[in-house]
């Protein structure tokens, strides 16, 4: 799971302007690290310029994701992620990264940063480092994670009782605590399942 960029734009009515910028480059060897920058920064413009107001969106490009959300005010965020960081998680990021910055930079002097180096906001590499680990910086991808391990669990328990030879149906009928009926809706349950499984 790897989070190569986050890019915050502004969007006006005579085009898009960059804000800031946070890569992590590592993965790409030396010399493409420059044209990778580039790249991620030229098709996050594109993205913007094509996404209306108020929308959110996720393209493919080759194996990368590139994660869009442009609010009603115009400003924007571009996450570019590997397949594996999950949509969910990018937004929830960026709209972390545009509360801070709307909330450090002023909404009257977005109108006068015209290039990167006059806009005073510096929280976006600590972003970038923080949310590579999803599972630290979001208590729902946690959750998620604690979820799909309960499932393996009690998967693994329910596959160790077949494995001792027990049978559920040789379960049911020897059991004193379910009364007829519950036997009856079992075994018509069961039939269900055997006939849907078929076709």
């Amino acid at each position: 799971m790897k989070l190569y960029a986050i890019m915050i734009y502004y969007k006006t009515e005579s085009g898009v302007r960059s804000f800031k910028s946070a890569y992590d480059v590592s993965s790409f060897s030396f010399f493409q690290r420059g044209s990778a920058k580039e790249f991620m920064q030229f098709t996050g413009k594109i993205l913007v310029e094509r996404s209306a107001l108020g929308t959110r969106s996720s393209v493919k490009e080759n194996e990368y994701f590139l994660h869009c959300l442009v609010r009603e005010n115009g400003l924007a965020a571009v996450s570019v992620t590997d397949k594996e960081y999950q949509s969910r998680v990018a937004m929830t990021m960026m709209l972390k990264v545009l509360d801070d910055f709307a909330a450090k930079v002023h909404p009257l002097s977005w109108t006068k940063i015209t290039k990167e180096e006059e806009c005073d906001y510096t929280q976006l590499d600590q972003f970038l480092a923080t949310w590579q680990n999803p599972r630290e910086a979001d208590p729902m991808t946690r959750v998620q994670e604690e979820i799909d391990q309960t499932k393996i669990v009690m998967h693994d328990t329910i596959q160790s009782v077949l494995e001792r030879g027990e049978k559920l149906d040789d379960l049911v009928k020897k059991s004193e605590n379910l009364s007829d009926q519950s036997k009856l809706f079992y075994t018509q349950a069961r039939k269900m399942n055997k006939c849907c499984n078929y076709v």
